[in-house]
């Protein structure tokens, strides 16, 4: 399932991240957003979510939040 659907409060497992924009993996990967690593919805809000991803809190819109599937 996308990260989008994701229940605030669980965390999950990044399994891939369906993008072909070389440009943002790296940044996705400069904050630990890559496979195998845990990622928890802190809240849901109406253009995205705030996620926590290693020790980091991190706003990300509903197009990114499609993008990763965990």
């Amino acid at each position: 399932m996308c990260l989008f659907d994701a229940q605030a409060g669980k965390q999950y497992t990044v399994k891939t991240i369906l993008t072909n924009d070389e440009e943002l993996n790296a940044f996705l990967f400069s904050l630990g957003c890559y496979e195998g690593q845990p990622i928890t919805v802190i809240a849901k809000r109406k253009g995205g979510l705030t996620v926590t991803i290693k020790d980091g809190r991190y706003s990300i819109d509903t197009a990114l939040a499609k993008a990763i599937i965990v």
